[in-house]
């Protein structure tokens, strides 16, 4: 049976207990700001070559429960008091193919991950599990940069260039916000492919769609800025801020498209906790998920 709205949780997907707490935080944000509860999953990979490929799902879970249970342990220790927290050890042929199920059957508003800063190919936006979950998690997502977590937060930047990922962008910004009696600043950039007209609206459309987000009001300021190169100018200013939010950015190419230069390259050279949002319903919708139910997941 599906979740009704009211049900449905922020779900979190860990492989590490150390990592746990920096990214429950901000699904903790999340489930406060819309009333609803924290689901951890972590995932046991069972391909050919895994010493797990001689058991059941069912003997796994239940030999090797118990790092679950430390997760979870650690998840509530940092949750806010008064978001539920549970957490479900998932058995699968990959970490990517176990998140995946697990988005399916718990159907969450959000799902939120961590990546660590390494050296990936090329042709990858992130990592390989991540740039997967990118393309097919059909709701809101979130990743977050591992071991680059702020302290006390004053400040989030929140910059907008348009488009679809505006609006989790700025609703994880609202509800980090709101715990830490924060300000949102969001910031538009007038480089030599945007006029000041555009930056302007996209300005006014982010505002909208913080004031539209759940959870309690919270500071905003909106600044119109200048620059010839977007990227540089981000990097200059990010030290004013504690935690800097993008939305996936316009650009050509679909890895681009769903990620971007830009918040890659500010990602590398600032030591600011980083969010990539990307908004479900790019991925979403009843028809993409009637059709993916026939895509190979491979």
């Amino acid at each position: 049976m599906a979740n009704t709205p009211t049900e449905r949780p922020i779900l979190v997907a860990v492989a590490n207990p150390d990592h746990t707490p920096q990214l429950v935080r901000t699904a903790g944000d999340l489930a406060r700001a819309s009333d609803s509860a924290v689901r951890i999953v972590s995932v046991v990979v069972k391909s050919r070559d895994s010493p797990f490929a001689v058991y059941s799902d069912e003997a796994i879970i239940e030999r090797y429960s118990g790092n679950s249970q430390e997760i979870v342990d650690r998840a509530v220790d940092v949750a806010p008091d008064d978001v539920a927290v549970s957490g479900t050890l998932v058995v699968s042929r990959s970490v990517s193919d176990g998140i995946l199920s697990a988005v399916e059957q718990t159907e969450p508003r959000a799902l939120v991950v961590g990546w660590e800063d390494r050296t990936h190919r090329a042709d990858t936006v992130i990592g390989t599990t991540i740039d997967r979950l990118i393309e097919r998690a059909p709701c809101d997502l979130y990743v977050e940069r591992i071991g680059h977590e702020a302290g006390a937060v004053d400040s989030i930047l929140v910059p907008v260039a348009g488009g679809p990922h505006v609006g989790p962008a700025v609703g994880v910004a609202k509800a980090i916000a709101a715990r830490n009696d924060a300000t949102v600043v969001l910031r538009s950039v007038v480089d030599p492919d945007t006029d000041e007209a555009a930056a302007r609206e996209f300005l006014e459309d982010a505002a909208a769609s913080l004031e539209a987000a759940p959870g309690p009001s919270v500071r905003t300021e909106s600044l119109l800025d200048e620059g010839d190169d977007v990227a540089e100018r981000l990097l200059e200013v990010a030290p004013d801020h504690d935690v800097l939010v993008f939305g996936a950015t316009r650009e050509g190419a679909i890895h681009r498209r769903l990620v971007g230069s830009i918040p890659q390259t500010v990602t590398r050279r600032t030591d600011r906790t980083v969010i990539l949002a990307r908004d479900g319903e790019t991925i979403g919708g009843p028809v993409r998920r009637r059709i993916r139910r026939f895509l190979p997941t491979a």
